[in-house]
């Protein structure tokens, strides 16, 4: 048996090479991939997290951090190279005439849901039940990615609790410079967001968010009809995604709340606009074998390269 003190004696001594775009994509999208916010963390996640590991990972982290390339994972919501990604046909999200009602009729099934959990559910947060997990805005919003440094949509790799899918469309979304955006750049975003718009989903997430956190008490997700009457947009950035999706964040101690980042794809932005306007060209992409990766293809680039 090798203890954590041994792993990460072994990792400090693995040379650091240099990142480059496609090392540091391919890791984010493992890294995305691989998040579970209904369960128990795995073996190699309670590793991680030992002290001794820690310590190791931090060269790591730090490493990364200092690569220009990495620069954009703390970078603003990119309005000029927005696109939504179709999994396998998929027609686009519609874009709402009337934000506010589209946005109020997720919000009553949501409190629906919240009061039907408060009577029918054990409070017991190690019970075995389960609900929806996930904390982003309703999927009737649209949502957008940049492109990456190869034209790719970022939403073709950065996925959370994927399907597997393997071919896919992209459509160019225009957005407006007049658009306010939210930008979530840390922990401390959104717990801002949480706290300004708060709504109580304890009864609902309790159980799965007992799971991935261990922590106990009150659970708050931001009540989005509340935040479109003040932001056209919220915008994940990768740094915030990568330091604290996943975790229990505090809100407010005097309450006992907290809240997780769950579900929510890194750089992806939810609208709340209806000022902004899909280009319906279409780009097709398939996921390809490209020599020991396994790699997004624009369709054209797939059939020539077959």
């Amino acid at each position: 048996m090798v203890t954590s003190a041994e792993a990460a004696e072994r990792l400090d001594m693995v040379e650091l090479l240099e990142p480059t775009p496609k090392t540091l994509r391919s890791a984010l999208a493992d890294a995305v991939d691989n998040t579970r916010y209904w369960q128990e963390p795995e073996g190699q996640d309670v590793l991680a997290a030992t002290p001794d590991m820690r310590h190791a990972l931090q060269r790591v982290a730090e490493h990364i951090a200092a690569s220009p390339l990495a620069a954009w994972w703390w970078t603003p919501v990119d309005r000029f190279t927005q696109h939504c990604v179709l999994w396998e046909g998929a027609a686009p999200v519609s874009i709402p005439d009337d934000v506010h009602a589209t946005l109020l009729a997720a919000s009553d099934q949501q409190w629906a849901d919240e009061r039907a959990a408060r009577q029918e559910r054990d409070p017991d947060p190690t019970a075995n039940w389960s609900d929806e997990w996930w904390s982003h805005p309703p999927g009737t919003m649209p949502t957008s990615t940049r492109k990456l440094f190869d034209d790719s949509p970022a939403g073709l790799w950065f996925v959370e609790d994927s399907f597997g899918w393997e071919d896919a469309e992209s459509m160019r979304l225009l957005v407006s410079d007049d658009d306010s955006v939210f930008e979530i750049r840390d922990a401390s975003d959104w717990a801002q967001l949480c706290a300004r718009f708060p709504m109580d989903v304890t009864a609902q997430k309790r159980h799965d968010w007992y799971r991935t956190t261990g922590r106990i008490g009150r659970w708050i997700t931001p009540d989005w009809v509340q935040v479109a009457q003040h932001y056209d947009a919220v915008h994940l950035q990768v740094g915030a995604y990568l330091s604290a999706a996943g975790i229990a964040i505090p809100v407010d101690d005097v309450t006992d709340s907290a809240s997780v980042i769950a579900g929510w794809d890194p750089d992806t932005t939810y609208w709340f606009s209806s000022n902004i306007a899909y280009d319906y060209e279409r780009i097709g992409w398939l996921l390809v074998e490209d020599g020991v990766d396994i790699v997004w293809k624009p369709m054209s680039a797939q059939e020539t390269h077959t």
